[in-house]
């Protein structure tokens, strides 16, 4: 839908009279850099072209109206702005009630109540961040249109928050930060352990990002996603035992394997492994993209995606057969999963001469491989959070 239709479909649902105005969030896709944020590493991810758009008028009184445009067989959700509470049956009303919940605990000044309507064009399930990008859309509107004035990397934490305390997810800054934070051609260098962040050019001369959708849909709540950082958790505490380290991402390979035997459960051992390995790879390649080495830097992508099969368990039938008919195509430098994992997509670099037939190929094997018909998108690094005039 484009905002014409959108601001259209705003004045059927609530005939609101008061000034509206529109707003974006977008999707990322994460270059490597696989569950490191939560373990003190750093990641690499670009903000994507795909959005979610926000229309918001303030209210006379203290209501708050809720409508997604993606999901039109579902009612107005509605609440109050004296009692923000998680219910399951808000479903997907719960990411923005949940920013909302945070921003009245740290006491902002929201002071009347609003109608506020949702349409994004992410892929759902895909595992490109749609849940972030609507908790970072809504707090960007919020603090507009009540003036708040709040930074873009402080409503990346306000996201996370809501996901965290309100939602149940226990996820790590990187997708809110990508989302606030983005810009267009660039990917982000964020160490989730510090939040310093430098943005690196997205030089990719004659080759494409490619987003391959398993459609294998992914409910990170109800996966493994939790108990893995559990796992890690409980692998850096055995490590503090005897090294001064705050977080698993401030280990270099060799202190990791110096000093592993003191993870006692060969299990979280393997956990421990990849948050090291995967962080040191990120770095690696953020400095192959700067030298130019696309080939280094897809090398890095694969050796990324087995240990997140072998050591951290989070791919799946589809997601490895997806990346492993990748890796048999004609120029393609390197593809892994990218995003949480049990299902979503896989990321991979692929030169454009080749693209069309690397599509074909990929959807052939997989689609006998999985009884899964894949979508592909190429992506481009889009700008973050924002106001449409």
């Amino acid at each position: 839908m484009n905002i014409s239709e959108l601001k259209q479909k705003f004045s059927e649902v609530f005939g609101s009279k008061n000034t509206l105005r529109v707003f974006a969030s977008p999707g990322r896709v994460n270059l490597i850099g696989e569950h490191t944020d939560y373990n003190g590493g750093h990641v690499f991810p670009c903000a994507l072209s795909f959005n979610t758009y926000v229309l918001i008028a303030k209210r006379n009184d203290r209501k708050i109206r809720l409508f997604s445009a993606n999901f039109t067989d579902k009612p107005v959700i509605e609440a109050d702005l004296c009692h923000i509470v998680y219910d399951k049956k808000q479903d997907w009303a719960n990411y923005p009630l949940g920013v909302l919940a945070v921003l009245l605990k740290r006491e902002y000044p929201i002071d009347s109540g609003f109608d506020i309507l949702f349409w994004g064009d992410i892929p759902q399930g895909a595992g490109l961040s749609s849940s972030a990008s609507i908790e970072v859309a809504t707090a960007y509107a919020l603090s507009s249109v009540f003036d708040l004035r709040i930074p873009k990397f402080e409503l990346s934490k306000i996201g996370q928050e809501a996901e965290n305390k309100f939602v149940g997810m226990n996820c790590g800054i990187m997708d809110q930060f990508a989302s606030a934070m983005g810009k267009a051609n660039h990917a982000i260098l964020l160490d989730c352990n510090t939040l310093n962040y430098k943005y690196a050019p997205l030089d990719l001369n004659g080759v494409s990002i490619l987003l391959c959708n398993t459609n294998k849909p992914h409910n990170l709540i109800e996966s493994k996603y939790n108990e893995r950082r559990s796992q890690s958790e409980h692998a850096l505490q055995q490590l503090q035992s005897k090294l001064s380290i705050k977080a698993l991402g401030e280990l270099t390979e060799e202190e990791f394997e110096a000093n592993k035997e003191l993870i006692t459960d060969p299990v979280e051992r393997k956990r421990a492994k990849h948050a090291v390995y995967e962080n040191q790879r990120t770095l690696k390649a953020a400095q192959k993209l700067q030298e130019g080495d696309l080939s280094g830097f897809g090398k890095l992508m694969n050796d990324s995606h087995i240990s997140l099969r072998d050591d951290y368990e989070v791919t799946g039938a589809e997601l490895d057969a997806m990346a492993s008919a990748a890796w048999e195509q004609e120029g393609v430098l390197g593809a892994r999963m990218t995003g949480g994992g049990f299902g979503g997509c896989v990321v991979a670099l692929v030169q454009n001469e080749h693209l069309e037939t690397f599509k074909n190929n990929v959807a052939r094997i997989y689609q006998a491989k999985t009884g899964y018909k894949p979508d592909f998108y190429v992506a481009s690094a889009g700008a973050g959070a924002r106001e449409i005039k």
